[in-house]
Parts: structure tokens; sequence; C-alpha cells
């Protein structure tokens, strides 16, 4: 499947899967502008990613509506078009409900959330204007199910889930919108810091019913295939990529 010639733009792709996402759209032809909140996390993305395409970088807050506009005006001027928009930027404060604050919780939401919405909203003309595009928005398996202490991470990707299906009949049928729900996705060896990659056990692995622990390439593969031609008639959908940990039934 070739996405040559065409544009993305990448929310929180300094690292992780935001990073594996885009460096795996530039190896398929396509120019790539990233927005990153991370000025440290941007220099070194640019830096590895310059050599694989055009690429595009904006230090920036996705919750912000000038600096989402100014990533997705640099896009258009840099590339001339738009053809995919990777909401993936998000982060989680893990805290007992008691002690989770309402500027905590109202960030978690500000990024993650918030933030799929004014990137969407901006994007979506631009989208349109070349024929149609696509967006995907990475939420988790957290909107699924959880575990304790995460009530703000959780309600952010729930809503997302649902973002996804509004956006989808609002905006089609010229841009499809969908979303991918990681499960335990190892990004450890894509975060800066300096830090070295977290050494996973054959428990850690065995207790998926895939065998392993994810990668972020299988996320980044999923992107492609959801913003490309052969996903045409997919609109709308939650691609759980787990290794069937949410269909799994576990007693203590």
């Amino acid at each position: 499947m070739s996405l040559e010639g065409k544009a993305a733009l990448v929310t929180g792709g300094g690292q992780g899967i935001g990073f594996a996402t885009a460096r795996h759209l530039l190896e398929r032809g396509m120019a790539v502008a990233v927005l990153e909140a991370d000025a440290w996390a941007a220099a070194v993305a640019e830096a590895a990613l310059g050599g694989l395409g055009p690429v595009a970088m904006v230090v920036g807050d996705v919750a912000s509506e000038a600096d989402v506009d100014r990533a997705v005006g640099e896009a258009e001027r840099r590339f001339g078009r738009l053809d995919a928009l990777i909401n993936n930027a998000g982060f989680g404060i893990w805290k007992p409900l008691a002690e989770l604050s309402l500027a905590e919780w109202n960030r978690v939401l500000a990024v993650n959330l918030t933030g799929a919405f004014l990137s969407a909203r901006r994007a979506a003309p631009v989208l349109a204007r070349d024929g149609g595009g696509a967006i995907v928005n990475i939420a988790s398996t957290r909107a699924l199910m959880s575990e304790p202490d995460g009530e703000a991470y959780g309600a952010s990707k729930g809503g997302l889930v649902a973002l996804t299906h509004a956006l989808a009949v609002s905006l089609g049928p010229v841009v499809r919108v969908n979303c991918i729900s990681p499960g335990w996705i190892d990004v450890s060896g894509l975060k800066v810091g300096g830090a070295a990659p977290d050494a996973l056990s054959a428990a850690d692995h065995a207790q998926h019913p895939a065998g392993r622990v994810g990668r972020p390439e299988d996320v980044a593969a999923a992107v492609a295939w959801l913003i490309g031609p052969e996903a045409g008639f997919v609109t709308g959908a939650n691609v759980v990529i787990d290794g069937g940990m949410t269909r799994k039934m576990i007693y203590v």
C-alpha cells in the first residue's frame, strides 16, 4: 500500500507511539508534520526523522487552540496539503480519587480529549479540500477496562472513543474517522531521557494470548492501514490492539 506524496500531522510525535507512527509514515513516502509539547523530545525526533523524508516539527501544546492552528498551518505551508491527522498526544495522572485535584483532572482531559477535538476541528476543512482524508485517534484499552486510580485517564480515553464515532458521522463521507485502542505497548525504547528500555519478563509476554507484549510498530502499521485506501469502507471503528488481553477472563 502506497501513501506516497501524501501528508500527515501526528500530535505527540516526539516519542513513543507517536514517534513510531511518524517514522512509519515517512518510510512509506508521506510528508509528516509533528506537534510535540516537549522541546527536547521534538529536537531529538526531528534529528532522527529528518533523513527519512519531509518533516515539519512544531513545538506546542495540543490543548492550545493557537498551537494547533499553528501546527496545521505549518503542514499546509510546508507540504501544500494534509491527508491524515493522527491524534496521538496524551498522558495520564494516576492517583487515588481523593487525591486527584480538579486541575489535574482538567489537564488530562484537555490534552487527551479536548486536544483531539481542537485538532479535528482545525484540520477537517483541509483534509476535505483535496478529495478526502482520514483521522485516527489513539485511545486506550483503558476506555474499556480499568485498574485503580485511573479515573482521569480512563474518562479521557472513553470520551475519545465516543468522539471518534461522532466525528465519523459528522465528517463522512469525505473524511473517515477511526480510533485505535492499544493495550500494553512497550514504548520504553522510544522515550527521551536516556533510560534503558524496560526488561520484559517471559511472564509479561506469556500472559498475552498473542504471546508477547505489543510494540509501537504494531500501532503504527494499523494507523497506516486506516488512513490508506484499503480501509476506505472503515469509519467510526475502534480497533483494539492489545494482544487479546481484553478478551481474556482473568481470575485470581
